[in-house]
Order: C-alpha cells, then sequence, then structure tokens
C-alpha cells in the first residue's frame, strides 16, 4: 500500500478538492450524512483545513459516512421514549426492558432476574431483539434508550428462547408430580409457552443431592437447581448474611452453603420465595398441600409490631403458610422465619365454644357449653354487680385489632365504668437487624392511640398481679388472654379473683381460669386493621369463617354492652370503625375503604381460577378443621 493510501482521509467523498471554492456547486455535490446533526452546515470549511497547528473550525465537520448517527434529542425530556412490540412506552431513565415491557404488557421471560436484587444475567432467557444492538441482548440488564425499537416475539428471540428452556431442562428431573412447587413453577409456565418440545437428550441426567438439608428451615433439592444464584444474592444483599455459595463447574456446578456452616439465618425462608422452580423448599410446609388448592388472602403478620404485609394461604379452616407481600413502606418483598410461622397458632390450641365454670375444677367434673346468647348473658350478669367499681379492672391485648379494642375500651369505658386499662400481649422477644422487632405485639401502637383517644390511662401488666393478690381487683374481664409472663404462674393469681370473664382465641392456663369463657375469632377470620411500631395502619381482609363459636372481640363487646342495657348496633368491623375512630384524631386521616388490598390473591403465575370441580380453591368444606400435622 502507497503512503498516499494510508494518508488518504476517510471523509474525502463530503471534502471538496484542495483550492476549490467552498460555495461553488460542485462543493454540494455528493453523499450526505443520513442524519446530519442538528445546526449542522454542509458548507461548512472542510475539516482538511484544520491541522495541529491550525485554528480549530468554528463548528464541527459533517460526521464521515457510515459513522455512528448522532445521538437523538429525547421526546419527553427527562424520560425515555422507546418502542417496545410496536408500542410507545416512556419510562424513567435507568429503567431496564423487562420492567418498560410490563408496562405496555409485554411479557419478557426471566429466571434470575428479581427487581430488588443485583443483576446477574445468567439464566440468558430474557434476550430480546433491540434497535441498537447486532445481537439479542438481555433485557434484565440493559436500560431502555431513547428512540429505541424493541422486540420481543420475533422468530429469533423465540428460537433462543426455546433453545434456552431446552438446555435449563436438559438435566432437570421429571418432578412435577411430586414436587412442591408445583402449580406456581416458572419452568412449567415457560415450558408450556416458550419450549413444549420432548427432551433430546441421549444417556442418563446429572444426578445431585436430592434432600440436602441447608439448616433448620430449608431443604434443597440439588437436581432442580437451574443455578440462577437468586437465593445467593438475596443472602449477601438483603439480610447481608452470606450463607450460600455457587460450587463445582459446568453440568455438576450446584448451590450449598459453606463447609462447616447451615442456613440458619432468619430470613432463610425468603431463598425459598425467590427460588422459581422446586429446588429449595420450606421443611415447614414440604408436602403439606399443593398450592391449586390454596387461596390467598391479603393480611398482616402478627409475629411483631413491624406488621408485615403477608398473603396468607389457606384451605377449607386452617391456614398453611404466610408468605410476604409487597410493601414499599415496611418489609418491601420480604418477612423474618420467626413471623412465616406464627400461623401455627391459627390452626391448634383454639378456644372453640363458650363455657361457664373454672376449667381446673374436679376432674369429671362437666363444664356447661353455652349458645353465644347465653354466654354473653352469663357475662353480663357476672360483671354488672360491680360495674362502676374500683374492684373491676380490664386487661387489654395489643394482640386485637383496632376495631376489637375500639369496641372493647369504649365498652369498658361508658359501660363498665372503668378509667385505666392494664396492658397484657406477648412478652419482649429479640429484635434483629432487619425487619424483627423486640415487641412481639402487633398492635402496641394502637392500644395507646385508641385508649388516649378515649382518655383511658394504660397501666402496665406488672402492677397487675399485685393488684390482685391485695385484694384491690377482685374482678377481671379481659379482652385476649396473652400475658407478657408466666402463664401458668399468673393463673395461680387469677384463681382468687371472683369474676373473671374472658375474651380468648386459644387455650392456655390463663383461659382455665376463666369464669365465663367467649371464644374469640383469630385477625385471619375477620376482617380490620393493625396499627404497626411506625404508626402506619394496614387494612387485612378475612379469609375464612371463625372456627367453631368463635366471633371477633368486637361483636362480644357489643353484645355484652346491649345485655348491661347499652347501645351498640355495630354489625361489621367497619361500622365499628365508622362509629368509633372518630375519637382517635391519628386515625382521621385513615380511609378505610380506601385502604383495602385486593379481596383475593392467588399464588403462581397464572393460577387456575376454580378448580377441577368448579368450585374457588378453598371453598371445599367449612366444617370442623382437619388435623394434617400442623
Amino acid at each position: 500500500m502507497s503512503d498516499n493510501d494510508t494518508k488518504k482521509p476517510t471523509g474525502d467523498a463530503q471534502t471538496p478538492p484542495k483550492g476549490a471554492p467552498t460555495d461553488t456547486p460542485a462543493a454540494k455535490i455528493g453523499p450526505e450524512p443520513s442524519n446530519p446533526p442538528a445546526g449542522a452546515k454542509l458548507d461548512s470549511p472542510p475539516a482538511a483545513h484544520s491541522g495541529p497547528t491550525g485554528t480549530p473550525p468554528p463548528k464541527p465537520a459533517a460526521p464521515p459516512a457510515g459513522g455512528p448517527p448522532p445521538k437523538p434529542q429525547p421526546k419527553n425530556p427527562g424520560f425515555v421514549t422507546a418502542v417496545i412490540d410496536g408500542r410507545e412506552v416512556v419510562v424513567k431513565p435507568g429503567t431496564n426492558m423487562i420492567e418498560a415491557a410490563k408496562s405496555v404488557g409485554s411479557e419478557i421471560p426471566y429466571y434470575c432476574y428479581h427487581p430488588r436484587l443485583s443483576i446477574a444475567a445468567n439464566c440468558r432467557i430474557c434476550l430480546i431483539e433491540a434497535s441498537n444492538a447486532p445481537k439479542l441482548v438481555p433485557a434484565c440488564q440493559t436500560p431502555m434508550a431513547e428512540g429505541q425499537v424493541i422486540k420481543t416475539t420475533t422468530p429469533k428471540v423465540k428460537e433462543q428462547q426455546r433453545a434456552v428452556m431446552e438446555f435449563l431442562l436438559l438435566n432437570h428431573p421429571v418432578d412435577c408430580s411430586i414436587c412442591d412447587q408445583a402449580g406456581e413453577c416458572k419452568l412449567q409456565d415457560y415450558y408450556m409457552k416458550y419450549d413444549y418440545k420432548p427432551s433430546r437428550l441421549e444417556g442418563t441426567k446429572a444426578l445431585k443431592h436430592k434432600r440436602k438439608v441447608l439448616g433448620p428451615r430449608v431443604v434443597l433439592d440439588q437436581e432442580r437447581c437451574i443455578i440462577c444464584t437468586r437465593c445467593v444474592r438475596f443472602m449477601n444483599e438483603i439480610p447481608k448474611e452470606p450463607q450460600l455459595g455457587v460450587f463445582g463447574r459446568g453440568s455438576h456446578e450446584r448451590i450449598d452453603v459453606f463447609p462447616g456452616n447451615e442456613l440458619d439465618s432468619n430470613y432463610s425462608l425468603n431463598t425459598v420465595d425467590v427460588c422459581p422452580v422446586g429446588a429449595l423448599l420450606s421443611r415447614d410446609f414440604r408436602f403439606k398441600a399443593r398450592s391449586w388448592f390454596l387461596s390467598a388472602t391479603p393480611s398482616v403478620c402478627t409475629g411483631c409490631s413491624r406488621g408485615c404485609s403477608i398473603s396468607a394461604d389457606w384451605m377449607s379452616q386452617d391456614t398453611y403458610r404466610y408468605r410476604p407481600r409487597e410493601n414499599e413502606a415496611i418489609n418491601k418483598s420480604w418477612m423474618c422465619d420467626q413471623g412465616r410461622l406464627s400461623y401455627k397458632d391459627l390452626n391448634v390450641g383454639r378456644v372453640l365454644s363458650a363455657r361457664v365454670g373454672r376449667g381446673l375444677q374436679a376432674p369429671g367434673t362437666v363444664q356447661p357449653v353455652l349458645t353465644r346468647k347465653d354466654a354473653a348473658l352469663g357475662a353480663a350478669k357476672a360483671l354488672k354487680p360491680l360495674a362502676g367499681s374500683k374492684q373491676l379492672a380490664v386487661l387489654a391485648s395489643p394482640l386485637a385489632s383496632n376495631e376489637d379494642l375500639l369496641a372493647g375500651l369504649t365498652f369498658a369505658k361508658t359501660v363498665l365504668g372503668v378509667t385505666s386499662v392494664f396492658v397484657g400481649g406477648r412478652p419482649q422477644g429479640k429484635a434483629d437487624h432487619y425487619l424483627m422487632t423486640a415487641d412481639k405485639n402487633p398492635n402496641r401502637q394502637g392500644l395507646a392511640l385508641i385508649a388516649k383517644g378515649l382518655g383511658l390511662s394504660l397501666k402496665g401488666f406488672e402492677e397487675l398481679t399485685p393488684a390482685i393478690k391485695a385484694g384491690q381487683v377482685k374482678a377481671l374481664y379481659a379482652v385476649g388472654t396473652e400475658v407478657p409472663t408466666d402463664a401458668a404462674a399468673f393463673a395461680e393469681v387469677l384463681a382468687s379473683l371472683e369474676v373473671f370473664v374472658a375474651q380468648a382465641q386459644n387455650e392456655s392456663p390463663v383461659t382455665a381460669q376463666a369464669t365465663v369463657l367467649l371464644p374469640a375469632s383469630a385477625h385471619i377470620e375477620d376482617e380490620g386493621t393493625f396499627t404497626q411500631a411506625d404508626g402506619i395502619t394496614q387494612r387485612f381482609r378475612k379469609a375464612y369463617p371463625s372456627k367453631g363459636d368463635a366471633v371477633p372481640h368486637w361483636k362480644w363487646a357489643t353484645e355484652l354492652t346491649r345485655e348491661l342495657g347499652g347501645e351498640a348496633a355495630a354489625a361489621s368491623a367497619r361500622d365499628v370503625w365508622r362509629a368509633l375512630s372518630g375519637q382517635v384524631s391519628e386515625f382521621a386521616e385513615f380511609n378505610w375503604d380506601k385502604a383495602s388490598p385486593p379481596d383475593r390473591e392467588k399464588p403462581g403465575i397464572n393460577p387456575l381460577p376454580s378448580s377441577a370441580d368448579g368450585r374457588p380453591p378453598g371453598y371445599r368444606e367449612f366444617g370442623a378443621p382437619r388435623v394434617r400435622g400442623i
């Protein structure tokens, strides 16, 4: 190659001959850039006139032919405007293609991507076509660009999705019939949508550990794992407890705990939630129920005062598990293991019928079981002689909902004539570094606000025992029987009371001392609100009818009010809120109806609206709870 060839400028097609006047027509003849930059003039001085020692031209020369097009000006300043599958989308800068596609109704499949975790881009099923890229790009990792055109349904994209699914299923065991993830598994759903081809594998699949116990609450099936690394990233980034890692290479790569350690974090069960397949499983829920038999109701966790938003999965009149529900202000997408397992009190040890007489009488003594009306009448007769007396005390539990406490404390003030209330509830526990608080009561803040609004003073539980022993308190009315001390020891103190009317959810030594015991509904069996530790009030919905003869605390308070000559006409928790919440100034801005979450949620990607027999999931039966080992 000659020196002239090597020194030949790349833009000579647009540059006029040396010495030619720039305003002649010849200077304007020739191909022009397809997208000249705004403000550029074709008759500006050529770039060849400026050299290392020359003065730079006032305006840049036109780009050479074949160069990159200029960056387009934003159609919507401050936002990115692009086109996805023929539909225009306007998103914030930095929004990735998966989230942008969701906003216009286009689905881009993914496994490893999670909106609250770092981007790994290792599953490769989200590869799509972009106008500014010669190859397919990962939608999870690529932010939207101005003027970009995205295509998610072209033959090239579909073949890539099919190939990825075939690769992921190459060594995946055919466990769907016994897998707990069946019915809410992305591998199943995406196979039916993007692959649906028989296996071409010749030979045996790679064998790994089928029941690897990672810790006290999580078990791993390594053969089902697709190495999306969601669980590893979650443990590293959210609770910041790196207890999981990826070991091995190729087909023998696997998720495992580090040698000598176990997955014992209080947030370990979140790895089961983020696992898109049936690899990580809850040892508590494993083999208990199929997802298509479960209904999910939006509720609130009562494990501590954090009040995480949850979905309660249930069937018949049994709750099977709690799962976190999105709430940016409280728990985002997570919840602790202790809160998850708090559902068990809803299923066992419940007070199912009313009775009169202490439960610790001589063996063989039959306690009379009453109808609800007879029980309310018996409780009213027991409380009436002491109404207005200082010998009558009231115990309120911060596990009760705002509606229960509004009705119960209003009854205590207006009918029983008390001016102070003793606070019960669960004992203090341990807090952790993330969500779990030391206060194990979901509505302590609500109790404090309601007592303040009604003009009642709150007394610590530690003051109640000395008052009973000293004979200052001879009768006790309890809205909830949870106590922050040893229940058996407190029950011995209660034995000296003349009257003990208790509204209780679960049996305990305390309920055994009740002279009139009234069965109360759990929060999952009614609707209402809790006010968590930061003062945020949340609605929860009713999942299924109350067990046995139980009714909510507010209903018992309403019936006792009527039996004692007062006026109470509330027929629902909503009526209680509308009638009484106005006395609490902190509740003024809370709209009970608008704050209601969706009526019912179903787990899984695309759950069926009903079962094979046509009845909605969860409505198979409403009889006595069956024993399922929960």
